[in-house]
């Protein structure tokens, strides 16, 4: 399980670093997954990753709304 995570976290990086895989991966994401880790796999276990990715991908989003919103409140 743990490489799964390591390769989700690898995944997020490239999608968040470069806008054009951000927009395939919204568009169609088993197709950007796959072409990322260079191998087709079974559609239960990509979905996985694609779930993951997503997950993860909201998160960041929400940690940084949450970072923006705290520094409002700061004199």
């Amino acid at each position: 399980m743990d490489k799964i995570k390591e390769k989700i976290e690898e995944i997020v990086g490239k999608i968040k670093g470069d806008p054009k895989l951000m927009s395939e991966f919204k568009s169609e994401p088993v197709k950007t997954i796959e072409k990322l880790i260079g191998v087709d796999l079974p559609d239960d276990a990509i979905e996985k990753v694609v779930d993951g990715v997503k997950a993860k991908l909201s998160a960041d989003k929400l940690s940084g709304a949450a970072d923006k919103l705290k520094g409002l409140f700061k004199k």
